[in-house]
């Protein structure tokens, strides 16, 4: 049966009007104004998207962690197009609604081990379901529950109550749940939806960059928006971003983050996931689990400013976690895996020289991951201290230079491949 439990690069997203933001420094990490005291036990499993059927490590940890054998684990697909919205609706092979999913969902849970696995019917057909006792008390018999992709407005539109962006009773139910030691997971819109004040919600690297970040959501899906309140609001230790490198986000995302005074992006890449122990709570930690790892994009020494060329950026670092890893949100610090090494640099190839290092959509010759690549051929390298990448675009085109500095590192499994990076500059100039 077809899947498509994400957006497409182009995917529309629609809803808010766009309002005016006067943009101010704001404060390192952002409080939760809904729920300020709220200190889950449970922990996270959020995927950048494109989650794999035979991701083997994802699923078994997602049922692991919601009880192993005895797992209840219950599927939200929200953020899919309802059933009345599906033109295939009627037919099990092709049909990519919101219950189509769920049961795909459900059965793949119970394949990886889960016990039970069962669709909450919350969708745009079913907004008062949110509200339901009946379906709370499907909630509560659950002890995990999984958010697939899709867009996070209709998230936004069934889950939360409008203008006061407080809970449904389902969703209150969930949050319960997570606080009370559950596994809440997500992919692709469902992990974005986890986001705590600023959520993006659409938008193109070199648009944002060049343009800047306005709140609401667009029928124009390339321009930078993002939603004030945020999401679900279960991590706020930084904002979260999707589909990073396949789609070259890294340039929204520290945009979005300088203009809204966020010093933390986790950038998430496709079939990988940032399991996170302990949310919203001083001893929140993280491991990263699968083959494209997870970015850490770190602001707090960034300095934007105006030139008459555009817009600049200087002074952020990157960090790029690889499978295994684990991170403290709190101390900023890194553990490598176990199995991996500090990587002397030896290569001599020269650096790569790229000329779409936010992967656009308009270069149909352009490729995925071109930002951290780059990064990696640097750290590799025997002499080179620095590389340049620039966007496709221009008018002004943006240049992209990495650096190693002291405290940087790189860490290897194979004693020749960067896998992991800590702390490399990357500023973006206009010119």
């Amino acid at each position: 049966m077809p899947l498509h439990p994400s957006p497409g690069r182009r995917a529309v997203l629609v809803g808010a009007t766009a309002l005016a933001l006067t943009l101010t420094a704001g404060p390192a990490v952002r409080a939760d104004t809904h729920h300020p005291t709220w200190a889950p036990a449970g922990s996270l499993v959020l995927v950048g998207g494109a989650l794999d059927d035979d991701n083997t490590p994802v699923y078994r940890e997602i049922v692991r962690r919601a009880g192993g054998p005895g797992a209840r684990i219950g599927v939200l697909t929200a953020g899919s197009v309802p059933a009345s919205r599906d033109p295939h609706a009627d037919d099990p092979d092709r049909c990519a609604n919101s219950a189509c999913n769920g049961a795909y969902y459900a059965a793949l849970f119970e394949r990886y081990g889960a016990a039970d696995a069962q669709w909450i019917p919350v969708d745009l057909d079913h907004v008062d379901n949110a509200d339901s006792d009946a379906v709370v008390e499907q909630v509560d018999s659950m002890t995990g529950f999984f958010f697939g992709g899709g867009d996070q407005y209709r998230y936004v539109t069934t889950l939360l109550h409008g203008g006061p962006h407080t809970d449904s009773k389902v969703l209150a139910a969930v949050r319960a749940k997570l606080a009370g030691g559950a596994v809440v997971a997500g992919t692709s819109a469902g992990a974005q939806i986890a986001s705590g004040p600023d959520m993006v919600t659409g938008g193109d690297s070199y648009p944002a960059l060049r343009d800047g970040t306005t709140p609401g959501y667009f029928d124009d899906p390339t321009r930078l928006g993002h939603l004030p309140e945020g999401g679900f609001g279960f991590l706020r230790s930084g904002l979260l971003d999707t589909h990073t490198g396949a789609y070259g986000r890294e340039g929204r995302a520290v945009r979005l983050a300088a203009d809204t005074g966020h010093d933390r992006v986790y950038a998430l890449q496709e079939n990988s996931a940032l399991v996170v122990d302990h949310p919203g709570t001083s001893r929140e930690t993280m491991t990263v689990l699968g083959p494209n790892g997870v970015g850490v994009l770190d602001l707090r020494d960034a300095r934007a400013r105006v030139t008459p060329a555009g817009w600049n950026l200087t002074g952020t670092r990157y960090t790029h976690l690889s499978d295994g890893d684990r991170y403290d949100a709190r101390r900023w610090s890194v553990r490598p895996a176990p199995a991996k090494r500090r990587l002397i640099p030896s290569g001599t190839a020269p650096v790569p020289t790229t000329t779409d290092v936010f992967h656009s959509a308009d270069n149909p010759a352009g490729v995925p991951y071109a930002f951290l690549d780059t990064a990696r051929a640097l750290a590799a390298h025997r002499v080179r201290r620095t590389a340049t990448a620039t966007t496709f675009e221009s008018g002004p085109r943006f240049t992209v230079t990495f650096a190693r500095r002291p405290g940087s590192s790189a860490w290897t499994s194979d004693g020749t491949g960067a896998q992991t990076l800590i702390g490399l500059r990357v500023d973006i100039t206009a010119g």
